[in-house]
């Protein structure tokens, strides 16, 4: 029986403001991570309104962030507000609420008016900055302003990763407006425990919330690690399943036959792979046109490089030792054997290795003795080679990208296997590539995704 859901009596609400275009609703996305909430856009004052989502732990409400409309009238709200200092001297929250009783207030200021509101009524807010830009008048006039609501106001700096930031800029400035517990957290590339940092950060400014955050902390460092241990375990699933795909041709079946063999066995792999870009996506809960890779297209789960292609089994193949021929890839990435022994593609379908073609009738007398009058196709260690760079690669970026990203990435030289990492791998796949009968198939799948699970650590240790 399902418990139902509640409301915590002591949930906090959060605001989340700061001027147009800064990234609030990028930093929920990333913090919640939802493609799903809100809209995030170019064009000035994207959200129109406050849009409310809740932070659960386990069946339990505890939090609720309020995503605001952007600030733009900072200067003209400050000047308008100093007006009443004489009536309401020393009272901050008196002067914005007096404000908000004005007719500007549905007119001139309507969209500052709805993000003071709502601070009125919240227990702190995270002001979101976008550190790319100058420290201008009008943003230090609008910090004045939110902080005469009298909550706690927790700065985020936000596209510190851009070159040419302003980080340092930005931090002096909010030290002189006496904002000095201040958090970095860029939210197209997230730090590395920047979300324990900003919810440390805010139990600072929200102490009697501290043993609530604390514990959202830790909910979510389980989460990061079990969801990362059940994408490893799909990689090696998908790794397993391919390195199972065989199908046995009759010795006397035409080449052309052969070929066509060929392409239904990569069309195979390549669906098998689809489907586990598809399914990291959705354990990432990246959804299409939320991020641009430059080599996987997030919309449909493809990659832009084709698997079989020659330039892409030689990119991610290079460091493991295996020679890709170059040529059409019509028959890339596939091995034949016979009698169990591996003859390579050539022996499959020439042109695709390079143009030497060789015949089975041509490897000697000896071969011939060992035909049992079938041939039988599989893929070969380049393409496991491949398949395996790949989907870690994939699987990196997933971790390390906020849901706010749309630039692209490349591949970098870490991304590729060692030969020592892949002959590990081989060595676990070995009962499944042999198709050794009595195999346990599962139990090889749960050691390939542990190996994975050390590789990957150890490759971030290094890093």
């Amino acid at each position: 029986m399902e418990c139902p859901m509640s409301r915590s009596d002591a949930i906090l609400d959060i605001a989340v403001v700061g001027h147009t275009n800064a990234g609030k609703t990028s930093l929920l996305r990333t913090l919640l991570q939802s493609r799903e909430f809100g809209e995030v856009d170019q064009r000035p004052s994207t959200t129109r309104s406050v849009l409310e989502q809740g932070v659960w732990l386990g069946s339990t409400q505890v939090m609720s962030f309020f995503d605001t409309p952007g600030l733009e009238s900072g200067s003209d709200l400050y000047a308008e507000i100093e007006t009443y200092g004489d009536q309401f001297r020393h009272d901050g929250p008196a002067q914005i609420r007096r404000l908000l009783e004005s007719p500007q207030a549905e007119t001139l200021y309507a969209q500052e008016a709805k993000v003071l509101r709502q601070l009125l009524q919240s227990d702190a807010a995270f002001y979101v900055i976008d550190c790319r830009d100058p420290v201008l008048p009008k943003y230090q006039d609008e910090l004045h302003v939110l902080a005469r609501c009298g909550k706690p106001l927790l700065p985020v700096l936000n596209f510190t990763a851009a070159q040419n930031n302003r980080q340092a800029d930005w931090q002096a400035a909010l030290t002189k407006l006496n904002l000095h517990v201040v958090v970095a957290f860029d939210t197209v590339t997230p730090p590395e425990g920047g979300e324990k940092q900003l919810l440390q950060s805010l139990a600072v400014v929200l102490p009697a919330a501290q043993k609530i955050l604390q514990q959202l902390i830790e909910q979510r460092q389980r989460e990061r690690e079990e969801r990362r241990q059940r994408a490893l375990l799909a990689i090696a699933e998908l790794l397993t399943d391919v390195a199972a795909m065989r199908h046995k041709v009759p010795l006397e079946l035409p080449e052309d036959a052969v070929k066509r063999e060929i392409l239904a066995l990569q069309e195979r792999v390549r669906q098998r792979e689809h489907a586990a870009v598809q399914d990291l996506l959705a354990r990432f809960a990246f959804l299409p046109d939320d991020a641009v890779f430059e080599l996987v297209d997030i919309g449909s789960g493809q990659w832009h490089d084709d698997l079989f292609a020659s330039d892409t089994l030689k990119v991610w193949s290079k460091d493991t030792g295996f020679g890709v021929g170059a040529g059409a890839a019509a028959g890339a990435g596939i091995d034949l054997m016979v009698g169990g022994m591996s003859l390579g593609l050539a022996a499959a379908l020439g042109a695709a290795a390079g143009g030497l073609y060789q015949s089975w009738r041509h490897f000697g007398e000896k071969l011939r003795q060992r035909i049992q009058g079938e041939r039988e196709l599989g893929v070969d260690a380049a393409t496991l080679a491949t398949i395996t760079g790949r989907q870690l690669y994939l699987l990196e970026q997933l971790s390390q990208r906020g849901h706010a990203a749309t630039d692209a990435v490349t591949v970098a030289q870490e991304h590729r296997l060692s030969r020592d990492a892949f002959r590990t791998i081989e060595e676990i796949l070995s009962p499944v590539l042999q198709d050794q009968p009595g195999l346990d198939k599962n139990q090889i799948t749960r050691d390939l995704a542990s190996y994975l699970h050390q590789l990957t650590v150890t490759d971030k240790a290094k890093g």
